[in-house]
């Protein structure tokens, strides 16, 4: 089978596995408890003026009419109406999503930064002190809850010890993404930066363990290959050694492992922003989920699981590319 065979059945497999969780996650979110309608109208209103509201955000029509609407809001890119906000929820979600990105994208860079530092250094020094202190921190670091590691440091840096806030940013307005006036703009950008420290150590305390466990297995093996011990003979440096021909031969797999944990990172996005009041994408999925906002829900989450998805079939076509005996 040849690489396009191989990439064709995955593109077709990726394209069945999003239809599949479309349609799961509009039909689960109206079987979660809670009524939309009770969230934004008063309950002394008469049952008359409640019924037209539903008949105006057609909640009062058949299911599988409503999953008509919610596809067509789909692909026309709006993804609907928040019952809440009145506004376009693609609209809503543009205005998080560079939060989110600046999140999520520091906290992984930061992670594999120093999950590879170290796993380089603790397999590279096996049995080592520094290989004893990199898998005891890594496994403790791994294994703890991200929302227990950040309400620990909300409570000691914002309450004990108040050095850092939560939120987005202090001005003009806390909380909002207002943009800031020209002047300003060095004190906003830095403000911001402050304000992300907390969230994103969060992220970093429990994703830099993993790949530092990862890398150090995985160094130890390279380290034991034919094609090393050949370069020791040589006299080649022990640091041209790890890092240039060890270090080289780890990068694939732990691209992949990137790829293939994304699905966590997002979902710790949900809950670090929340913790946090970081003004992301995940905080407002949250806040539609407590809402009962279907529209934010399917279009947020929507967000989510392409991400997730597309991210999985990334690594399925590079792998092919790099390895042609995964294609049969």
């Amino acid at each position: 089978m040849g690489f396009r065979s191989y990439a064709t059945r995955r593109i077709l497999n990726t394209v069945i596995v999003l239809i599949v969780t479309l349609t799961l996650q509009f039909f689960i979110f109206r079987v979660m408890p809670g009524n939309p309608i009770m969230h934004f109208v008063n309950p002394n209103l008469p049952l008359e003026a409640r019924q037209a509201l539903l008949q105006m955000w057609g909640l009062d029509r058949p299911l599988h009419e409503q999953f008509l609407t919610y596809l067509y809001n789909l692909f026309s890119g709006r993804l609907g109406i928040s019952f809440i906000s009145q506004r376009y929820v693609s609209d809503e979600i543009l205005e998080r999503l560079p939060n989110t990105i600046l999140l999520m994208g520091s906290s992984t860079i930061l992670s594999v930064a120093i999950g590879i530092g170290l796993g380089v250094s603790a397999g590279s020094h096996r049995g080592a002190k520094r290989d004893v202190a990199t898998v005891t921190v890594g496994l403790l670091t791994q294994g703890l809850p991200v929302f227990f590691l950040g309400l620990l440091l909300l409570l000691t840096f914002a309450y004990y010890l108040p050095v850092a806030t939560g939120g987005l940013i202090n001005f003009p307005v806390a909380g909002t993404i207002s943009r800031p006036p020209p002047a300003d703009l060095l004190s906003y950008i830095l403000d911001m930066l402050w304000h992300l420290t907390l969230p994103m150590s969060t992220l970093v305390v429990i994703g830099f363990g993993g790949y530092a466990l990862v890398v150090r297995n995985l160094m130890i093996d390279v380290l034991t290959q034919d094609y090393i011990l050949m370069a020791k003979a040589k006299g080649l440096e022990p640091r041209s050694i790890v890092y240039r021909h060890g270090l080289r031969s780890v990068l694939p797999p732990l691209t992949t492992m990137v790829g293939l944990t994304l699905s966590g990172i997002v979902g710790g996005a949900v809950i670090t922003e929340t913790i946090f009041s970081w003004h992301g994408i995940g905080r407002y999925l949250y806040e539609a989920i407590l809402q009962s906002d279907y529209p934010v829900m399917q279009g947020a989450f929507f967000l989510l699981s392409l991400v997730t998805i597309l991210a999985n079939l990334a690594v399925d076509l590079m792998y092919g590319m790099l390895d042609p005996r995964i294609r049969y």
